[in-house]
Protein backbone atom coordinates (compact mmCIF):
# COMPACT_ATOMS: atom_id res chain seq x y z
CA UNK A 1 0.00 0.00 0.00
CA UNK A 2 0.98 3.45 -0.39
CA UNK A 3 1.44 5.24 2.72
CA UNK A 4 0.97 8.97 3.99
CA UNK A 5 4.55 9.79 3.02
CA UNK A 6 4.56 7.91 -0.16
CA UNK A 7 6.68 4.47 0.35
CA UNK A 8 5.07 1.14 -0.16
CA UNK A 9 4.10 -1.74 2.36
CA UNK A 10 3.62 -4.94 0.26
CA UNK A 11 2.53 -6.57 3.39
CA UNK A 12 -0.48 -6.81 5.44
CA UNK A 13 -2.16 -3.98 3.54
CA UNK A 14 -5.82 -3.26 2.79
CA UNK A 15 -6.79 -3.57 -0.78
CA UNK A 16 -8.24 -1.69 -3.01
CA UNK A 17 -12.10 -3.05 -1.75
CA UNK A 18 -11.05 -3.16 1.69
CA UNK A 19 -10.11 -6.40 2.73
CA UNK A 20 -7.02 -6.64 4.88
CA UNK A 21 -4.43 -9.37 5.10
CA UNK A 22 -2.89 -9.87 1.72
CA UNK A 23 -2.11 -8.98 -1.50
CA UNK A 24 -4.77 -9.31 -4.33
CA UNK A 25 -4.76 -12.56 -6.12
CA UNK A 26 -4.87 -13.61 -9.81
CA UNK A 27 -8.22 -15.02 -10.07
CA UNK A 28 -10.42 -13.61 -13.04
CA UNK A 29 -13.84 -15.65 -12.77
CA UNK A 30 -14.71 -14.32 -9.56
CA UNK A 31 -18.64 -13.08 -8.81
CA UNK A 32 -17.38 -9.37 -8.41
CA UNK A 33 -15.14 -9.50 -12.29
CA UNK A 34 -18.34 -11.04 -13.69
CA UNK A 35 -20.82 -8.50 -12.39
CA UNK A 36 -17.99 -6.22 -13.67
CA UNK A 37 -18.08 -7.67 -16.80
CA UNK A 38 -21.82 -7.59 -17.28
CA UNK A 39 -21.68 -3.88 -16.63
CA UNK A 40 -19.13 -3.48 -19.28
CA UNK A 41 -21.51 -5.33 -21.79
CA UNK A 42 -23.78 -3.01 -20.87
CA UNK A 43 -22.59 0.53 -22.05
CA UNK A 44 -22.72 0.12 -25.92
CA UNK A 45 -26.29 -1.02 -25.39
CA UNK A 46 -27.24 1.62 -23.06
CA UNK A 47 -25.90 4.09 -25.59
CA UNK A 48 -28.07 2.37 -28.22
CA UNK A 49 -30.91 2.75 -26.38
CA UNK A 50 -30.31 6.66 -25.06
CA UNK A 51 -29.34 7.88 -28.52
CA UNK A 52 -30.75 5.69 -31.02
CA UNK A 53 -33.83 4.22 -29.82
CA UNK A 54 -34.63 7.20 -27.63
CA UNK A 55 -35.88 4.55 -25.17
CA UNK A 56 -35.37 6.45 -21.90
CA UNK A 57 -37.32 3.87 -19.87
CA UNK A 58 -35.31 0.80 -20.62
CA UNK A 59 -32.36 3.08 -20.54
CA UNK A 60 -33.56 4.06 -17.07
CA UNK A 61 -33.75 0.25 -16.48
CA UNK A 62 -29.89 -0.88 -17.42
CA UNK A 63 -28.47 2.92 -15.65
CA UNK A 64 -30.50 1.77 -12.44
CA UNK A 65 -29.01 -1.98 -13.00
CA UNK A 66 -25.37 -0.87 -14.13
CA UNK A 67 -25.26 1.50 -10.16
CA UNK A 68 -26.57 -1.28 -7.89
CA UNK A 69 -24.14 -3.91 -9.52
CA UNK A 70 -21.35 -1.17 -9.13
CA UNK A 71 -22.44 -1.25 -5.39
CA UNK A 72 -22.93 -5.20 -5.04
CA UNK A 73 -19.46 -5.60 -6.45
CA UNK A 74 -17.30 -3.85 -3.93
CA UNK A 75 -19.57 -5.62 -1.09
CA UNK A 76 -18.93 -8.91 -2.54
CA UNK A 77 -15.22 -9.19 -2.66
CA UNK A 78 -15.42 -8.26 0.71
CA UNK A 79 -17.67 -10.81 1.78
CA UNK A 80 -16.84 -13.30 -0.07
CA UNK A 81 -12.77 -13.07 -0.06
CA UNK A 82 -12.86 -12.63 -3.67
CA UNK A 83 -10.07 -9.75 -4.41
CA UNK A 84 -8.36 -9.71 -7.23
CA UNK A 85 -5.47 -7.52 -9.73
CA UNK A 86 -8.22 -7.80 -11.98
CA UNK A 87 -11.10 -6.56 -10.17
CA UNK A 88 -9.00 -3.71 -8.56
CA UNK A 89 -8.47 -2.86 -12.32
CA UNK A 90 -11.84 -3.35 -13.64
CA UNK A 91 -14.05 -2.21 -11.67
CA UNK A 92 -12.70 1.53 -11.86
CA UNK A 93 -11.70 1.03 -15.50
CA UNK A 94 -15.91 0.13 -15.80
CA UNK A 95 -16.84 2.59 -13.77
CA UNK A 96 -14.98 6.12 -15.76
CA UNK A 97 -15.91 4.29 -19.01
CA UNK A 98 -19.90 4.53 -18.03
CA UNK A 99 -18.88 8.00 -16.77
CA UNK A 100 -17.76 9.32 -19.96
CA UNK A 101 -19.68 7.37 -22.32
CA UNK A 102 -23.06 8.38 -20.42
CA UNK A 103 -21.57 12.30 -19.69
CA UNK A 104 -21.43 12.67 -23.72
CA UNK A 105 -24.84 10.86 -24.34
CA UNK A 106 -26.52 13.18 -22.00
CA UNK A 107 -24.91 16.05 -23.95
CA UNK A 108 -26.04 14.84 -27.13
CA UNK A 109 -29.37 15.34 -25.70
CA UNK A 110 -29.26 18.12 -24.20
CA UNK A 111 -29.68 16.51 -20.55
CA UNK A 112 -27.12 18.49 -18.80
CA UNK A 113 -24.40 21.86 -19.63
CA UNK A 114 -21.58 20.62 -21.54
CA UNK A 115 -19.42 22.52 -18.81
CA UNK A 116 -20.01 19.60 -16.42
CA UNK A 117 -19.28 16.84 -18.95
CA UNK A 118 -15.94 18.73 -19.32
CA UNK A 119 -15.18 19.34 -15.85
CA UNK A 120 -15.42 15.56 -15.23
CA UNK A 121 -13.55 14.24 -17.97
CA UNK A 122 -10.50 16.50 -17.46
CA UNK A 123 -10.49 15.66 -13.79
CA UNK A 124 -10.06 12.33 -14.96
CA UNK A 125 -6.98 13.27 -17.74
CA UNK A 126 -5.63 15.19 -15.49
CA UNK A 127 -5.32 11.96 -12.93
CA UNK A 128 -4.51 9.72 -15.80
CA UNK A 129 -1.34 11.60 -16.30
CA UNK A 130 -0.36 11.86 -12.69
CA UNK A 131 -0.37 8.05 -12.79
CA UNK A 132 3.54 8.42 -14.95
CA UNK A 133 4.14 9.61 -11.35
CA UNK A 134 3.83 6.58 -9.58
CA UNK A 135 5.03 4.21 -12.58
CA UNK A 136 8.48 6.20 -13.03
CA UNK A 137 9.10 5.34 -8.81
CA UNK A 138 7.53 1.39 -9.44
CA UNK A 139 5.00 2.22 -6.94
CA UNK A 140 1.34 1.05 -7.57
CA UNK A 141 -1.53 3.44 -7.84
CA UNK A 142 -2.68 5.48 -4.86
CA UNK A 143 -5.10 3.87 -2.78
CA UNK A 144 -8.73 4.63 -3.44
CA UNK A 145 -10.63 7.67 -1.78
CA UNK A 146 -14.12 5.71 -1.06
CA UNK A 147 -15.29 9.89 -0.84
CA UNK A 148 -14.52 9.96 -4.96
CA UNK A 149 -16.45 6.26 -5.22
CA UNK A 150 -18.73 7.83 -3.32
CA UNK A 151 -19.22 11.14 -5.90
CA UNK A 152 -19.37 8.65 -8.95
CA UNK A 153 -22.07 6.74 -7.44
CA UNK A 154 -23.94 9.91 -6.59
CA UNK A 155 -23.31 10.90 -10.67
CA UNK A 156 -24.45 7.57 -12.17
CA UNK A 157 -27.68 7.95 -9.47
CA UNK A 158 -27.96 11.83 -10.50
CA UNK A 159 -27.99 10.56 -14.69
CA UNK A 160 -30.21 7.48 -13.31
CA UNK A 161 -33.04 10.39 -12.10
CA UNK A 162 -32.53 12.66 -14.52
CA UNK A 163 -33.30 9.82 -17.01
CA UNK A 164 -36.68 9.65 -14.44
CA UNK A 165 -37.23 13.25 -15.60
CA UNK A 166 -37.47 12.30 -18.88
CA UNK A 167 -40.31 9.95 -19.04
CA UNK A 168 -43.82 10.64 -18.66
CA UNK A 169 -44.35 9.55 -15.14
CA UNK A 170 -45.68 11.52 -12.04
CA UNK A 171 -42.13 11.29 -10.79
CA UNK A 172 -40.87 13.30 -13.74
CA UNK A 173 -40.55 16.95 -11.94
CA UNK A 174 -39.38 14.87 -8.55
CA UNK A 175 -36.69 13.15 -10.81
CA UNK A 176 -35.64 16.30 -12.96
CA UNK A 177 -34.48 18.05 -9.01
CA UNK A 178 -33.48 15.37 -7.41
CA UNK A 179 -31.09 14.12 -10.35
CA UNK A 180 -30.24 17.97 -10.87
CA UNK A 181 -29.37 17.79 -6.71
CA UNK A 182 -27.57 15.10 -7.49
CA UNK A 183 -25.13 15.92 -10.59
CA UNK A 184 -24.04 19.22 -8.64
CA UNK A 185 -23.44 17.41 -5.01
CA UNK A 186 -21.27 14.31 -7.10
CA UNK A 187 -19.62 16.90 -9.36
CA UNK A 188 -18.46 18.81 -6.44
CA UNK A 189 -17.13 16.09 -4.58
CA UNK A 190 -15.46 14.07 -7.97
CA UNK A 191 -13.41 17.38 -8.54
CA UNK A 192 -12.58 17.26 -5.03
CA UNK A 193 -11.36 13.94 -5.01
CA UNK A 194 -9.50 14.92 -8.15
CA UNK A 195 -7.93 17.44 -6.25
CA UNK A 196 -6.54 15.34 -3.35
CA UNK A 197 -5.53 12.43 -5.75
CA UNK A 198 -2.92 15.22 -7.50
CA UNK A 199 -1.65 16.59 -3.97
CA UNK A 200 -0.70 13.08 -3.10
CA UNK A 201 1.21 12.50 -6.68
CA UNK A 202 2.34 16.00 -5.96
CA UNK A 203 3.66 14.77 -2.63
CA UNK A 204 4.92 11.57 -3.78
CA UNK A 205 7.11 13.17 -6.84
CA UNK A 206 8.57 15.51 -3.94
CA UNK A 207 9.71 13.27 -1.59
CA UNK A 208 10.63 9.94 -3.33
CA UNK A 209 13.45 10.15 -6.77
CA UNK A 210 12.11 8.28 -10.03
CA UNK A 211 13.78 4.78 -10.76
CA UNK A 212 16.96 5.11 -13.15
CA UNK A 213 15.57 3.20 -16.39
CA UNK A 214 17.39 -0.28 -15.97
CA UNK A 215 19.56 -1.58 -19.29
CA UNK A 216 18.17 -4.63 -20.26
Amino acid sequence: MTTESGTTEPEERADTDGATGGVFDDRILTVPNVLSFVRLLGVPVFLWLLLVEHADGWAFVLAFASGLTDFLDGKLARLLDQSSRLGALLDPFVDRLYLVTTLVAFVIRGLIPWWVAVLLVGRDLVLTLTLSVYKRRDLPPPEVIYLGKAATFALMSAFVWLLAGEMDWALDGFGRAFGGALLVWGTAVYVWTGLLYTGKAIAVARSIPAVAHRST
